[in-house]
């Protein structure tokens, strides 16, 4: 395909290649998988750097956050490590998350051999509607055999704590892993349209020269991007049918929680049913609008039926969720405007007992150990002008979304 040299391609490209760009069915299940969950960095830092330092033809990282600490450093000397084996080594950071040190780190790891790209680096100053656009999801392809997909960026655990961020990953093998490689494909071929300097990257088109073999014994999974071309509702589509399905109980985790009306509608549904409706959200303050903005809401919710728990020990960073006995997702995506709406992301949905059975207790340890509960006397207690307050923050979101988002039914 001739190259076109504007910096921003992916949805003029899609306009023109159409369904070729369709990754193989919105949620498609591939069974066999092995599926292995990563509770917090301190767990899955040490999986991921042995599986870099195993690799043997490829590596693919893709992240929000890169920083330069104890962490990013070891990401990084594993990553020089293994382009100077010979394995072909891919680096995609997003231009706002990684920061300046992003932008060194394209100069050093060229030097090693590695191959970096950086996800929209515009300035604040150019304000467009597309700057907000992000790559906010995090993946990593080992030798196309072995997958990584969860909520954890390349940065350390914070000191000013008392235990690591509450957050998880998911380790993956089997059929599944070509699908998230060929995903990571063809965002690796977008990014590479504009680069007139070097040889073009022929399009990915097909995953059944890389399927997998089942493993034995694995279980049923499916990839669910989002973004903003051809799966703009794949993963709230994936939330909002469980949801309607569900029968006992629903437990969701998510970081940053400002879910739209047909979300909320789903919550409050499910809990009038009869089903049991729990949230372990965000109770720290980490971005101060956003964490008014979503009091705003909580209101209603437990009007509805809904129990609220906040996160006391640490900062909470998961996005995951269980619902009923089988049905599990863990990955990048917040349930809120900038995840829903505007950033690239990307979930592992699994249905299985077992897989859904461990997340579950961890997430129920969390709640009976590490949180408080939150209900209406909670909500009285806050004073009007705090109160105000959280509306104010709630409709300056609401008006980003109108504008940026161009959703004026979120």
């Amino acid at each position: 395909m001739r190259r076109n040299s504007g910096a921003q391609l992916p949805e003029r490209i899609a306009r023109v290649a159409g369904s070729r760009f369709k990754l193989p069915g919105r949620a498609q299940f591939t069974d066999g998988n092995r599926i292995r969950l990563l509770t917090t960095g301190e767990q899955y830092f040490p999986v991921l750097l042995e599986a870099i330092a195993s690799s043997r033809r490829s590596v693919h990282l893709e992240t929000y956050l890169y920083e330069d600490d104890a962490i990013g450093r070891q990401v990084t000397e594993h990553l020089v490590q293994a382009a100077a084996r010979g394995v072909r080594v891919r680096v995609i950071i997003d231009g706002y998350g990684g920061g300046e040190h992003a932008r060194r780190l394209v100069r050093d790891l060229k030097r090693h051999g590695a191959q970096v790209r950086i996800y929209r680096a515009e300035r604040w100053w150019r304000m467009q509607r597309r700057l907000f656009r992000r790559l906010h999801r995090k993946i990593a392809v080992i030798d196309d055999k072995r997958a990584f997909i969860g909520g954890i960026n390349i940065i350390a655990e914070p000191d000013d704590e008392p235990g690591p961020r509450l957050d998880f990953a998911v380790a993956c093998e089997g059929p599944i892993v070509s699908v998230i490689a060929l995903a990571a494909d063809r965002l690796w071929w977008t990014l590479s349209l504009s680069r007139l300097h070097e040889p073009a990257v022929p399009f990915p088109r097909r995953i059944g020269s890389r399927n997998r073999p089942r493993t034995q014994g694995g279980v049923r999974a499916a990839l669910l991007l989002r973004d903003n071309l051809l799966h703009r509702r794949t993963i709230e589509r994936a939330y909002t049918q469980a949801l309607a399905s569900a029968r006992r109980d629903v437990l969701i985790a998510n970081a940053y929680f400002i879910p739209g009306r047909r979300f909320r509608a789903a919550l409050i549904d499910a809990a009038r049913r009869g089903v049991r409706v729990r949230l372990l959200l965000q109770g720290k303050i980490e971005h101060l609008v956003q964490f008014h903005a979503q009091h705003a809401l909580y209101g209603h919710l437990l009007a509805g039926g809904v129990k609220i728990h906040l996160y006391t020990r640490s900062q909470l960073h998961a996005k995951a969720a269980v619902i009923d006995d089988d049905w599990a997702t863990v990955g990048s995506s917040n349930l809120d405007p900038y995840s829903l709406l505007m950033a690239r992301e990307a979930n592992v949905l699994v249905r299985d007992a077992a897989f859904a059975g461990e997340l579950r207790a961890r997430l129920e340890h969390a709640i009976a150990s590490e949180s408080i509960a939150y209900g209406p006397e909670d909500m009285l207690r806050r004073s009007w002008p705090v109160r105000v307050f959280d509306w104010v923050a709630y409709g300056i979101t609401r008006a980003a979304i109108a504008i940026i988002a161009r959703d004026r039914n979120y």
